[in-house]
């Protein structure tokens, strides 16, 4: 896949991602804001969580997505019994009385991980570092994932019983935290009449692992000027209460501010913003229109801001 100069691929990125987007929505009718932040996570090389009610058709979506960039899927749904050794796989005693490893549902491209919050912490502790180092560790040896590899993890915010909340540390792997919404009027109507009748919707393999690299390292290669860089770093400075750049009302609002991985995706996050939408080069609008599900799972709220009503998106908005 190659191109004359990088002003071609970024042209080449942004037709591809419409035709994604026009592929995925055959059988994905409306939350076009999750498509997107989903699409833009993958090409940034990042991972991202998904927090909805059930029936929201998260898992269909990344099925859908896996299905269009044709990439390996495995999907896990994760219990209270589930084990490390479930998700990363096992050392067994092969008949030539050797351990041999057998991979588990890890070692693939794309891992759909269902109801995240639902499985003890040691065994969301094997999935986030299989995230971060994008390999696993069985019985000392270290293997490596394939490329590339994305994470995508669906949270239910209904059912607090029996669950495990993502402590704050390990949410901050996810590169966007994105909260579903029911359908309109329409949109349900829609997704009703399309999903009780026989017709099934094929839908059509538009990239694969090797071009996803490729438009990866071209999403890092995209020049940043100065200013939508400070503008960036200083976004998230102003969310730590006790920083330089904090204002009042954040001192108020916040009791914790996010760290120097949001600065990183949201600069990531903006130049793959900015080349889905015809640009070569961020701006400040870019940084912005990523802001909320970069910033909202790393910033925790006061009591003040509780009783006041006010969201993580509210205080985001704020901020800008």
């Amino acid at each position: 896949m190659q191109h004359r100069s990088e002003v071609e691929a970024a042209d080449a990125l942004k037709q591809t991602y419409q035709q994604i987007r026009a592929e995925i929505g055959k059988v994905i009718i409306g939350q076009d804001e999750v498509i997107k932040f989903v699409l833009i996570s993958i090409f940034s090389n990042g991972h991202c969580l998904l927090v909805g009610v059930p029936g929201l058709a998260k898992t269909l979506l990344v099925q859908t997505v896996a299905q269009v960039l044709d990439l390996d899927f495995n999907r896990i749904q994760f219990t209270p019994d589930l084990m490390p050794s479930d998700i990363i796989g096992s050392e067994i005693l092969g008949e030539d009385r050797n351990f041999k490893f057998i991979p588990g549902p890890v070692f693939s491209n794309i891992i759909l991980a269902d109801e995240i919050n639902r499985t003890p912490p040691k065994t969301q502790a094997a999935l986030l570092e299989a995230m971060q180092e994008k390999a696993v560790t069985a019985a000392g040896v270290t293997h490596k994932l394939a490329q590339p590899f994305f994470v995508l993890a669906t949270q239910n915010p209904i059912e607090q019983e029996g669950t495990y909340p993502l402590p704050e540390a390990q949410l901050d792997r996810f590169m966007f935290k994105v909260s579903l919404d029911y359908p309109s009027f329409a949109e349900e109507l829609e997704v009703v009449k399309s999903t009780t009748g026989s017709v099934t919707k094929e839908v059509n393999k538009l990239l694969n692992a090797e071009q996803i690299i490729y438009f990866q390292q071209l999403v890092r290669n995209i020049p940043v000027a100065d200013n939508v860089l400070e503008y960036a770093v200083k976004l998230v400075a102003k969310t730590r209460p006790d920083g330089e750049y904090a204002a009042p009302q954040v001192k108020r609002l916040l009791n914790w501010g996010a760290g120097p991985r949001a600065s990183q995706f949201l600069i990531l996050g903006a130049k793959c913003h900015a080349v889905i939408n015809g640009k070569y080069s961020p701006d400040i609008e870019d940084v912005q229109a990523v802001a909320k599900p970069i910033l909202s799972h790393r910033i925790v709220r006061s009591y003040h801001a509780e009783a006041d009503g006010l969201s993580t998106d509210d205080i985001i908005e704020q901020l800008f």
